[in-house]
């Protein structure tokens, strides 16, 4: 059974353009990941600082594989981009991560 992680992330306002920099410059690091099914970055419209980081995956286990591996090593310095190896300070002020069982779902009708 397939599952959704979502993290939700709290981006001041003059921080946004940063984050979504950097989620560009990391765009196809999960894509080959074991068990990735879908990602979205998902920009607030109004009413709140919260980006919604969307990602789907075949199971449990292949998520918490991405996350000790992968993703692991690119928030440890593999990828940050700044001069003599120091990291970069964060976009977010704060980060949660909500996840589901996919239970029901449909796509459009064939037309």
């Amino acid at each position: 059974m397939s599952v959704v992680k979502i993290n939700v992330l709290t981006v001041p306002q003059e921080q946004r353009e940063t984050l979504e920099k950097r989620f560009a410059s990391r765009a196809h690091a999960v894509e080959s990941s074991d068990g990735f099914e879908w990602f979205e970055l998902l920009r607030p419209v109004e009413g709140t600082d919260d980006y919604l980081v969307y990602t789907r995956w075949r199971d449990e286990a292949s998520f918490q594989a991405w996350m000790e591996g992968p993703m692991k090593a690119a928030h440890q310095g593999g990828g940050g981009g700044a001069e003599g190896g120091e990291r970069p300070k964060p976009a977010a002020s704060g980060s949660t991560v909500w996840s589901f069982e996919v239970v029901q779902q449909t796509g459009p009708a064939d037309a």
